[in-house]
This record gives C-alpha cells, structure tokens and sequence, in this order.
C-alpha cells in the first residue's frame, strides 16, 4: 500500500471507507461539495480542495490526523498532508 517514503502511509493497515457519501460538514451548512475524502485515523468523510470550503483539509489541520483516502467509489488512493506523499492501493 506505501510509496515507500511515508510512515504515515505504511502505517496504514486497513484502509477506512466513507460510511456515508456526504460531507458531513456541508450538510450541515446547506454547502455542495465535489468529491470526497475520508481520515484513516478516525472515518471522517469530507469534501476535497476542489469544493468550496474544503473541510477535509481544515480537519486534518485542526486534528493533526495525517493521511486521508479517496472515498470516491473508483478512486483507490491514500494521500498524507505532512509529507505530501501519495499512494495507491
């Protein structure tokens, strides 16, 4: 699953699906999103950089949680903020 370079991503041994494919920070706020990530750490699905209030990268800020995945159904990648390192699986 690694790239090889990234802890973070090695560290992943199971990777978390979206249990819903919503943001649940949009819909909150009445917001539409793009596409989706979900946090390996703790399962949170948000929206992506390309969407408007990109609430996935606010909550890996906010949580200190590392590495996200696609949950778009044809996707399979991890990606980690620190590092910016990028795998597929």
């Amino acid at each position: 699953m690694s790239d090889g370079s990234c802890a973070h991503i090695r560290a992943i041994t199971a990777v978390k699906s979206a249990k819903r494919l919503e943001c649940n920070e949009c819909v909150k706020i009445g917001a539409r999103w793009v596409h989706l990530r979900t946090c390996q750490e703790c399962g949170t699905t948000c929206c992506c950089d390309d969407s408007p209030n990109r609430h996935a990268t606010k909550h890996v800020r906010a949580s200190k949680h590392p590495v996200i995945a696609s949950a778009e159904p044809v996707e399979r990648w991890l990606y980690c903020y620190p590092d910016d390192a990028f795998a597929e699986y």
